[in-house]
């Protein structure tokens, strides 16, 4: 690179950091973020696809008098509504229902669910209703019908996760920020103590690059205490991990395109059986862990599923069923005394390092925005730079730009200009446009090879999982068919970046490994 001088380096390219990024590049401020794997590979592309403000912790709000876990929804409910304004193709209003099985629950949840659509006020999806047992079954035949007596109704967001931090990305690099994915902060450079810049490893050229800046901020999610260890090793930890599992199964288990939510388990756990992306997904489970670079799912919490499930439905899943699964670590603040990470709220903290590493801890999907607000303001006057006002509440995201009701793709079928709108919004005909002649890639689903093309040169697709499992989700939805499609994908990207028999090999060897034992 030509210039390696920055206001603001970013290191971490989930949800937060690419928050940030946007954010800052937005303000005007010369900004670089840097992620060592590949874009929202972690937690960013493995939560519960919910944009939500959160009823759990309403009901805790209320039930302990807390003011934090009321900000929190409240907060939350606010980002929510941005986020479906501000990315419409990515984000979208969904039906959730809550099965009852004994009567006092009816006016408590009903109770509870109208004023979570009280602290949503004009931002509100819809009003909480009672569903009756009759409308319950009609809806969701497959629900345990013994000792059902109602269901509440209320309403979320839901959310292509990993496209959407994508879009973020593609936004915050119109305003000149530079995004590197596979580029690793190996070390940082300090003068007089204070931080000046760092050393970043290019992990598919091999090389080593220096950026300076004194305003770094580390954006790394679960890994916020290694990054600061590497600014300190005498830094304390500040992070409570806990990892959660989702497993997808064919849409016959939930016909309906609402989603059900059993707010408390026999373990006090909440359990989502939500519609996405043509699937049934259910999750998640809530258990300490401890720091992996992929974490595996293991047969403990698919039992654990599995078992919730038969005791929610009619019916027995077996294992076999399962067409993909996936694990995720949430990185949550760290409360001094708490046995259980269920009971911590998923809030975020600020801070900085005597050198100057400003660290953002926690947080959640929902107030990305929020927090990158948030981070911006608390740098601009601890490194004197120009304050500039926060440009994002409003800001429409790639793919949202132009995007209208009317809008129609050329020179492909209707169901699949649906799809490409659904996943690219005002930007699907430039996909299309990538190839002289669209194909699909497998028989079952609308992927097509333009989509290849279009992530690789405008989604910074590298490697043949950045596709399969966070451009396209095809992996998170259905393992086999994209293992099925894999060696079109890698013939597509061999052409398009120029790889030998070597690298495609070993390309292919490592997507295989990954598919096989991670996802």
């Amino acid at each position: 690179m030509e210039n390696i001088n920055f206001d603001i380096i970013i290191i971490g390219g989930g949800a937060t950091g690419s928050g940030i990024a946007l954010d800052a590049a937005s303000r005007g401020y010369k900004t670089l973020l840097l992620e060592k794997n590949d874009f929202a590979e972690g937690t960013s592309s493995r939560s519960t696809k919910l944009v939500h403000g959160g009823v759990r912790y309403l009901e805790a709000a209320v039930k302990k008098l807390d003011i934090d876990q009321f900000n929190l929804v409240k907060e939350g409910l606010k980002e929510r509504a941005r986020l479906l304004k501000n990315a419409p193709h990515l984000c979208s209003k969904l039906t959730l229902v809550t099965p009852l099985y004994k009567w006092w629950e009816v006016p408590y949840m009903f109770a509870g669910l109208t004023l979570y659509d009280l602290i949503s006020g004009k931002r509100a999806l819809g009003r909480s209703s009672v569903v009756s047992k009759n409308k319950m079954i009609e809806r969701f035949p497959n629900i345990k019908k013994e000792g059902l007596v109602a269901g509440i109704k209320y309403y979320d967001g839901s959310f292509n996760d990993s496209r959407l931090n994508i879009s973020l990305l593609q936004t915050a690099r119109k305003f000149d920020a530079v995004c590197k994915n596979y580029n690793e902060v190996e070390s940082f450079n300090y003068e007089e103590g204070k931080i000046s810049g760092l050393q970043v490893k290019d992990k598919i050229s091999g090389k080593t690059i220096t950026y300076n800046s004194s305003t770094i901020i580390n954006a790394t999610g679960v890994f916020s205490d290694k990054i600061r260890a590497l600014d300190n090793k005498e830094a304390k930890k500040m992070l409570d991990l806990s990892s959660g599992i989702h497993i997808v199964l064919d849409k016959k288990y939930l016909p309906s395109n609402e989603g059900l939510m059993i707010p408390k388990t026999q373990d006090g756990r909440v359990l989502f059986i939500l519609p996405w992306m043509g699937k049934c997904l259910v999750g998640t489970t809530d258990e300490k862990t401890i720091l992996k670079e992929r974490p595996e799912v293991t047969s403990k919490d698919i039992d654990y599923l599995l078992k919730h499930l038969e005791i929610y439905f009619d019916l027995k899943i077996d294992e076999s069923e399962i067409l993909s699964s996936w694990c995720g670590i949430r990185p949550l603040v760290a409360a001094p005394k708490s046995a259980s990470t269920k009971s911590i709220v998923r809030d975020h903290v600020i801070t900085s390092s005597d050198s100057g590493l400003v660290s953002i801890i926690g947080g959640k999907w929902t107030t990305y925005r929020k927090m990158a607000e948030e981070v911006v303001d608390y740098v601009i006057p601890r490194f004197n730079l120009k304050k500039n006002k926060c440009e994002t509440k409003e800001l429409k995201l790639i793919g949202s730009e132009n995007l209208n009701k009317e809008l129609e793709i050329n020179f492909v079928s209707k169901e699949t200009g649906t799809y490409l709108i659904s996943m690219y919004g005002d930007k699907a005909q430039n996909v299309v446009n990538s190839v002289d002649k669209i194909e699909k890639l497998h028989k079952n689903y609308y992927i097509t090879n333009a989509e290849v093309i279009y992530c690789i040169k405008e989604e910074f697709v590298q490697k043949p999982l950045d596709f399969l499992v966070r451009r396209s989700s095809l992996a998170l939805i259905d393992k086999n068919s994209s293992k099925e499609i894999l060696e079109k994908v890698l013939s597509i990207m061999k052409d398009e970046l120029s790889w030998d028999k070597e690298k495609l090999e070993k390309e292919k060897s490592e997507a295989l490994s990954i598919l096989n034992t991670y996802i």
